[in-house]
């Protein structure tokens, strides 16, 4: 259980991160919404409490690895680790542009900071098992994990459940992924596109530890990480359900947010909206 002081903290960050992920977008002029800002809750937990990392000493040899399989929702990633001090916040505003470090894509030769090159989906999971079986292969006596975050849209990918068997098969405990549960897709709701449900059986029928939790509950999110922690024999399958586009009313669960940016109007309705907590203190801009 966090503290009070740590939740709040935790909560003004995953705020100012969405900040900074409209301010990127609405410079690119291109770039996914609604993921990005759905998951700045998770991350900020991710890089603020939960994960063993050093900004300073990225390649350091015992941090935990993150794979972002859903590579689209980038923004996100690239503001919490600029957030985390990993490289300079003006650096944000070249989102996508020729010669920068943070493309559309995340691409792991441009920037060193990251563990995988990715974009096509459903491939995260089989890195992030490849993975633990190497820690489990070379005798890793650290308490380093391998963290996988994927979408809900990306289980349509036969080689999701490839990857999910062999996990199962091969007891990787020290392998935690969680999915994205905000049920789009770019062509709609993934109940309409492919139906997913079950979702939490499907997961416990490969020998999965599945946990479910509110994605923007950072109680929930810290603690389903920390019990993962504590199980032996199987991988851990959190079930993050969360609203794509969170923080500003007009994008919240409107799939046609998952892969534009705001224009210009847009971005500044939604910014003043998120610099007052939707109306609820005055902003420092009044």
């Amino acid at each position: 259980m966090l503290t009070e002081k740590k939740k709040l903290e935790l909560e003004t960050t995953a705020n100012e991160i969405r900040k900074s992920i409209i301010e990127m977008l609405v410079a690119a002029g291109s770039g996914h919404t609604a993921g990005p800002l759905g998951m700045a809750d998770v991350f900020t937990v991710l890089y603020f409490h939960t994960l063993r990392h050093d900004p300073i000493n990225p390649a350091w040899e015992d941090r935990d690895r993150l794979v972002l399989s859903n590579g689209h929702i980038c923004p996100v990633l690239y503001t919490t680790m600029a957030h985390a001090g990993y490289f300079p916040k003006e650096e944000l505003k070249t989102l996508r542009k020729f010669g920068s470090r943070l493309q559309g894509h995340p691409h792991r030769e441009f920037l060193p900071y990251l563990e995988t090159s990715s974009g096509p989906l459903g491939e995260g999971l089989s890195q992030a098992v490849g993975m633990a079986i190497a820690d489990s292969l070379g005798g890793q006596s650290s308490a380093r994990r391998i963290v996988c975050l994927m979408s809900d849209g990306e289980l349509e990918e036969g080689q999701t459940w490839e990857a999910a068997m062999l996990a199962g098969k091969h007891k990787l405990f020290n392998l935690v992924a969680l999915i994205d549960r905000n049920n789009i897709q770019i062509d709609g709701f993934t109940e309409d596109v492919m139906p997913l449900e079950p979702l939490r059986d499907k997961w416990r029928s490969w020998n999965w530890h599945v946990l479910e939790i509110d994605g923007h509950n950072m109680d929930e999110i810290a603690s389903a990480f920390d019990e993962a922690k504590s199980i032996y024999e199987k991988p851990t399958m959190i079930i993050a359900h969360t609203t794509p586009g969170k923080g500003v009313q007009e994008f919240e669960r409107d799939f046609h947010w998952h892969g534009k940016p705001p224009n210009a109007d847009e971005a500044k309705m939604a910014l003043a909206e998120l610099r007052t907590l939707g109306g609820r203190i005055r902003s420092e801009h009044q």
